[in-house]
């Protein structure tokens, strides 16, 4: 069996890896080609060219790099139709892989399909499934609600689990030596302040999580405050909190962040997956975030859910306070951490969330990547 797989960030990456593994659990003789990053290379993809070729975000990126994104995704559709694969598999990345799959299903009508990573149509643009589905004969989803979607446009879907539930943890021995080595005691609250990994959500954010942060500070002494970053802004990190009465602990390495998330006591996140992560360390949150007019009148208008954190639409509850847009203020913030550290009854109710949430993404049971790989090999043991 020959599989072409693509991905075009590290997260897909990350998910292109696991299914491989799986395949090659499941399949051993199988072989693939593609483009993908380091880690399925490390699984044996000789990628055709680098991914970081397509990991840009943003108009005034994408602009100056069309014509060479243009030319990649013609080289690209031509290599699947010269190689005729048992299937072409998409990983996320939706504007460069979908537009590979258009070319070869129209060199190809016959070839099969699969994307991995359905869209968010339960969450906005819900016409982009049905755009979708000429283009896609089988979906792998993360989101266990995400399967009806699919099908109600003509392609099957498996939900197989979300990464986070297989992301590595820190034991609570590795989380004491964290707090030992950072001289914050056993009982002393520690505060996990995460304002985005973009140089835009930082600069927004960081001066109202401050605000907010120095209030409940003087609810409580005593408070730690440890903020993980990534390398492209934490000179920008360390710049904006120099002046911040309480000076965060900043931290860069991704092991630090781990042991970090297993210490905490609360945090204060900006919206997206991280609210996940925060979930499976059992980790009581705060979400807010701020966007520019343009953007949250455009989401205002094409929101289907009212809330964006994944905590509360896994779980079917709203048990994580979340303060968007003009809301987002320094004072309700603070009150919602100060109610995590002294009202047991909404530490409980978050913690209720994150357990379902946990459980409903697959936590204790078979890896993602397996389920996935799976659910690959049963769909193309389907006749066409």
């Amino acid at each position: 069996m020959r599989l072409f797989l693509i991905a075009g960030e590290p997260s897909g990456d990350a998910l292109g890896a696991a299914l491989m593994a799986g395949l090659k659990a499941l399949s051993p003789s199988v072989t693939f080609e593609g483009i993908g990053g380091p880690l399925m290379e490390a699984e044996g993809l000789q990628s055709r060219f680098p991914m970081e070729e397509l990991s840009i975000m943003g108009l005034m990126e994408i602009l100056p790099k069309y014509a060479h994104l243009k030319r990649r995704i013609a080289e690209t559709a031509a290599a699947v139709t010269a190689t005729a694969p048992d299937a072409l598999i998409t990983i996320d990345s939706p504007d460069f892989c979908l537009r590979v799959a258009r070319l070869v299903r129209a060199a190809n009508p016959g070839q099969r399909t699969i994307h991995y990573v359905a869209p968010t149509v339960w969450a906005w643009r819900p016409g982009r499934a049905a755009k979708m589905a000429p283009l896609i004969d089988h979906v792998l989803a993360l989101f266990p609600f995400e399967p009806s979607y699919m099908e109600a446009v003509g392609m099957t879907c498996d939900f197989v689990g979300h990464p986070v539930v297989t992301q590595p943890r820190a034991t609570p021995a590795q989380a004491a030596a964290f707090r030992t080595s950072h001289a914050i005691a056993p009982d002393q609250p520690l505060l996990l302040c995460l304002p985005g990994s973009r140089r835009g959500e930082v600069t927004r954010l960081l001066p109202r999580f401050r605000d907010a942060i120095a209030t409940l500070s003087a609810k409580h002494p005593g408070l730690a405050i440890v903020l993980p970053t990534v390398r492209g802004v934490a000179p920008l990190v360390r710049e904006m909190t120099g002046d911040w009465p309480t000076r965060p602990l900043i931290l860069e390495a991704s092991d630090d962040k781990r042991t970090a998330f297993a210490a905490a006591t609360l945090a204060l996140a900006a919206s997206g997956t991280v609210s996940l992560e925060l979930a499976a360390n059992r980790v009581p949150m705060v979400i807010a975030h701020d966007f520019n007019r343009l953007t949250w009148w455009l989401m205002k208008r094409a929101a289907l859910i009212d809330t964006v954190t994944l905590v509360n639409i896994v779980s079917e509850t709203r048990a994580v306070p979340e303060f968007l847009g003009p809301a987002c203020q320094p004072a309700p913030i603070a009150a919602a951490l100060d109610r995590l550290l002294t009202d047991p009854a909404a530490r409980a109710a978050q913690d209720n969330a994150a357990n379902l949430t946990m459980s409903r993404l697959g936590e204790g049971g078979e890896p993602p990547g397996l389920r996935a790989a799976r659910s690959v090999l049963a769909h193309l043991a389907t006749e066409t």
